[in-house]
């Protein structure tokens, strides 16, 4: 049988396999993107232990929400300034070589604070320094990340795998991990789960170290200058895209501002509004992490199980905006379980929301931009962050905790309905459907990992059929 055949089969076989499970489980059939689950998995449970031993060992330190501040900033500081170049890199280099120094990196973070919270030295400034670090490491695992799914698995299976995602990252991340810290701060303290979220992150660069390296999806007619040089051309590029394309100018604006005005009194607040209004300790204040991340698995789930909705980019911006409305009630209330209740909702509709958000990047964005558009993403959303964490501790002090999550709560359902309207956002889902047939930008996952590009002719034949279709500026 000639080669091509049996590849043919063999692709047949495995579309075969995938269709035998749920939709939301597809992806499984594929044992590199197995692999890579496992890998991310063992990274989100380390990341969620961090965030609760981190915070509880500036409590034990004496620390204020100042303090908690500083280490937030530091975390989110190194991310921001990282994210761009991450994104050039998952263009030109392997995402999964990335990934794996990536793991090695965070792993060597971790073994540090252990260390120091183990022979009683570390100050809150060390801990804002691993989380600067890990923030940097993070700016350079989302893009890669993102980018290198669609060259591992088919278009029509990358809504269920950013479901998967979307499932993992509360789950491990805001769930379990936080528990595992819990239990293990309740055993000994910090250092045992730093030392734990080492081993963790040592256990998924095994994984990557195992899994195959795919080619690096590019215009075959890309022309490399410099690799400085090059560098800068790339972000130009990827900043040029952005600017030009509506739906996505017009979500990241509405990112920026939500981000803004969330993040601080999630990550810096929330713990003293735990600590204060109910009297909790940290098992607590993990499981108010653990009903955000449960809220977050359901609804990931369920938007994995469904097809995208017609309405896509509408709900997934109201999603974001009424799902924030929960959040006014944690500073008005002394009951722990409200907070859970509250939380819940918020992390259920959020996450939701963000399963659609991934995939329409995927299925939109050309193959070879889509490491820089998902750095983009990061760093323009994520851009206010670092400032948010820097005031909510200060105004948190000086104005109380209920009227800075009231403002959290109420604002971002009226930033929603603007951006709908402003951007006018409704008409550009209508005239680019993604519950039909696949995306024509899209790439499969066997044609990405053949190095697969359409040629010239056809790419430009393509853009002016989508001209035509939407002629209006994006």
């Amino acid at each position: 049988m000639p080669r091509a055949d049996v590849r043919g089969t063999r692709q047949n076989d495995r579309v075969t396999d995938a269709s035998r499970l749920p939709k939301a489980l597809r992806p499984f059939s594929s044992g590199q993107y197995r692999l890579l689950a496992t890998a991310l998995a063992a990274s989100l449970l380390s990341a969620g232990a961090w965030l609760v031993a981190a915070v509880w060992q500036v409590v034990e330190l004496g620390g204020s929400p100042a303090d908690l501040s500083l280490v937030a900033v530091g975390s989110s500081l190194g991310l921001v300034i990282a994210v761009l170049f991450g994104g050039v890199a998952a263009d030109r280099i392997p995402q999964r070589r990335i990934l794996f120094v990536v793991e090695i990196t965070r792993g060597a973070g971790f073994a540090v604070a252990a260390v120091l919270a183990a022979t009683g030295v570390v100050e809150v400034w060390h801990i804002a320094a691993i989380s600067f670090l890990l923030g940097i490491a993070d700016g350079f695992f989302y893009p890669a990340y993102s980018a290198w799914l669609p060259g591992i698995l088919p278009a029509e299976q990358l809504l269920a795998a950013n479901g998967i995602e979307g499932v993992l990252r509360p789950a491990v991340m805001q769930a379990a991990g936080p528990a595992l810290a819990s239990a293990f701060i309740a055993l000994q303290g910090p250092w045992l789960a730093f030392a734990t979220v080492g081993v963790l992150q040592a256990a998924a660069a095994v994984v990557l170290a195992i899994m195959r390296t795919t080619p690096v999806r590019r215009d075959p007619d890309d022309v490399v200058v410099h690799p400085v040089r090059q560098t800068f051309i790339d972000l130009r590029d990827g900043f040029s895209y952005l600017l030009r394309t509506r739906w996505l100018f017009a979500t990241l604006v509405f990112a920026v501002v939500l981000v803004f005005l969330i993040m601080g009194p999630i990550e810096v607040l929330l713990p003293f509004a735990v600590k204060d209004q109910t009297g909790g300790g940290a098992g607590a204040f993990a499981l108010a992490l653990a009903a955000f991340g449960l809220g977050g698995a359901v609804g990931s789930l369920t938007v994995a199980s469904l097809r995208i909705p017609r309405r896509y980019l509408t709900l997934m911006i109201l999603a974001w905006g009424v799902g924030s409305a929960p959040l006014a009630i944690i500073g008005y209330t002394s009951s722990l379980w409200v907070m859970v209740v509250a939380l819940f909702v918020v992390g259920l509709l959020f996450d939701g929301a963000q399963v659609l958000w991934g995939t329409l990047l995927q299925r939109r964005v050309p193959p070879d931009m889509l490491g820089r558009v998902s750095s983009l993403d990061f760093f323009v959303s994520l851009a206010l962050m670092p400032i948010s964490m820097a005031v909510a501790g200060p105004i948190g002090e000086a104005v109380g905790l209920a009227p800075a999550f009231l403002v959290a709560g109420l604002v971002p359902p009226l930033l929603a309905f603007a951006t709908l309207a402003l951007a006018r956002l409704g008409r550009d889902e209508l005239a680019h459907p993604l519950d039909g047939a696949l995306d024509e930008s899209a790439v499969t996952g066997a044609e990405a990992a053949a190095g697969f590009e359409p040629p010239v002719d056809e790419r430009h034949d393509r853009d002016e059929a989508a001209a035509r279709v939407d002629p209006e500026p994006r």
